[in-house]
């Protein structure tokens, strides 16, 4: 294996130099989009999840995230941003057909949700493994509340195409290239979480929340009129510590520099006991209201920004399958559904993703220690809830307060970074779509005004809207457009297909079912220990 370049000027010339650069115009991208259906009142839809949309169990693009009424939209692998944008495009306007009266929820941060006991839990059949996903859902209720499990976001799924890997490290063993492809991704989710919060910046899209969310929490948002409450410099309320927070998840430490030691770290939270949880019970009245009484019940639960992932086998955990195959690719979880796309995301913010995510792979990513991770976590919640504040300055661990870099000077010089990135890709595809949109956040940090949170705000401010009042607006322009717009009948009958297997698979999973559910539980967890 001949010696790998470790600076992204190295490896943008060690690509161009062996041929490499085509591989850049295969990126492997995939997209997972959180949507609330509502009611035509705006309110949390109490009603089922709609047959015609086929089996959230089995569905391979629909299905439901915590709540029935939390639908998730998921993609197939694309190599291309406009043809995974028009697949997302596809299946939003499918959902429309069969919403009648409901529609979706255009932010990621809800609004007219009446309490714990109005968000439903989803539900997924009679199998085994639908009530193994129910009783999980139970001990999140349990352990978070259902309220924060409602709020909604845009995951995205990012790898290198497979043939790049063998070209990259010149080698054929297959057993090589497993091992480097997860030593190479490990690097960049450790980039990643040292930069996340240029992303918070750029596109964070949640700075104002409704009064119903926060009722009976205390919280640091200002009035912004009688029934919402804003930050006014944040991008992200989603990622702060009213959004996605555990007090008991905070105490995990989590290794990411290496997958063995991040399996055996994520193995330790599912396993060790946590007292609060334990006097929750696991069972009560012969059902389960959780699936344990550990730190973690699942690794699923394991709130990150980013994930190593790998496709699992039936009845396999994420940690087995990692620890066996390596990763596959990594999940990026940080960005915020944009109002003002009918889909929650524009092609402008994907290419900026790639961009930001092979700078991440590419680049230098010495192991993460201790200081370095809190100051990583300090500079994502000072730029969420302050990120337009002119003048901000964030961590950097290894400089004293007094030299500590403004988020301007760190954003311009992330960005300039990745200007080369943004040439060889535009080389590679013949066109100018990645310095454009490169361009575009350079404007962002120059003129904050540009980001989305501000445009919000600004949007609120000039129409006196209440934070509901905008959400909604934006909700209607989005339904009238997709239910206005015939549905071509190749994709309708597609859709209407792939709902009519998915629900047969459903019903063939239950007919197999052979053990009790407390066996299938046990027979989980043990298999599990075993590796």
């Amino acid at each position: 294996m001949k010696k790998l370049p470790r600076t992204l000027p190295q490896t943008l010339d060690f690509l161009c130099r062996n041929g490499l650069e085509h591989h850049l115009g295969n990126l492997q991208r995939g997209l997972e989009k959180e949507s609330l259906r509502v009611d035509a009142d705006g309110k949390l839809a109490q009603t089922p999840h709609p047959y015609a949309l086929g089996s959230a169990l089995t569905h391979p693009s629909i299905t439901t995230d915590y709540s029935e009424a939390l639908l998730e939209f998921v993609t197939p692998v694309h190599t291309d941003v406009n043809a995974l944008l028009d697949e997302l495009f596809s299946i939003h306007h499918f959902t429309y057909q069969h919403l009648q009266q409901e529609k979706l929820w255009v932010n990621s941060m809800p609004c007219l949700v009446e309490g714990e006991d109005h968000i439903p839990i989803a539900r997924y059949g009679a199998s085994n493994i639908a009530q193994m996903k129910e009783a999980y859902r139970r001990g999140l209720r349990l352990r978070y509340g259902s309220l924060m499990q409602t709020i909604a976001g845009i995951h995205f799924n990012f790898s290198m195409p497979e043939a790049f890997w063998g070209e990259f490290l010149n080698t054929n063993d297959r057993a090589v290239i497993q091992q480097q492809k997860s030593v190479r991704y490990f690097a960049l989710i450790r980039n990643f979480h040292r930069y996340s919060w240029l992303g918070c910046y750029l596109f964070g899209a949640s700075p104002a929340v409704c009064r119903s969310f926060l009722r009976g929490r205390e919280h640091m948002l200002d009035d912004f009129d009688p029934v919402s409450f804003y930050a006014p410099y944040a991008t992200s309320l989603r990622l702060s510590g009213l959004g996605y927070h555990s007090g008991a998840q905070a105490d995990i430490e989590i290794d990411y520099n290496s997958v063995e030691d991040f399996v055996a770290s994520l193995r330790r939270a599912i396993q060790t006991p946590h007292a609060e949880y334990k006097k929750f019970g696991v069972k009560a009245d012969g059902g389960y209201r959780q699936l344990n009484a550990a730190l973690l019940q699942i690794e699923n639960e394991f709130y990150s920004v980013i994930r190593p992932k790998r496709v699992t086998d039936s009845g396999e955990s994420p940690c087995h399958a990692l620890q066996q195959r390596g990763v596959q690719y990594v999940e990026v979880r940080s960005v915020d559904l944009n109002p003002f796309a009918p889909t929650g995301v524009e092609a402008e913010c994907v290419r900026f993703l790639d961009m930001l995510l092979l700078y991440c792979l590419f680049s230098d990513s010495p192991a993460v220690h201790r200081d370095e991770w809190a100051c990583a976590v300090e500079n994502r919640q000072r730029v969420v809830m302050n990120g337009r504040r002119r003048g901000l300055k964030l961590c950097r661990h290894s400089a004293p307060p007094t030299r500590q870099p403004t988020l301007v000077e760190d954003a311009n010089k992330l960005l300039h970074g990745m200007q080369p990135l943004a040439e060889l890709l535009d080389q590679v595809a013949g066109q100018n779509d990645y310095r454009a949109s490169l361009q575009a956040q350079l404007d962002k940090v120059k003129e904050p005004s540009l980001t989305p949170s501000a445009k919000i705000l600004a949007q609120m401010s000039a129409q006196k809207l209440s934070f509901y009042e905008f959400a909604m607006g934006m909700a209607e322009q989005h339904e009238a457009m997709f239910k206005q717009t015939p549905l071509a009948a190749q994709t309708h009958d597609r859709m209407r297909a792939a709902a009519r297997r998915s629900h047969q698979l459903q019903a063939q999973i239950e007919a197999r079912d052979e053990l009790s559910f407390d066996d299938f539980l046990a027979d989980y967890f043990q298999r599990q220990r075993q590796v």
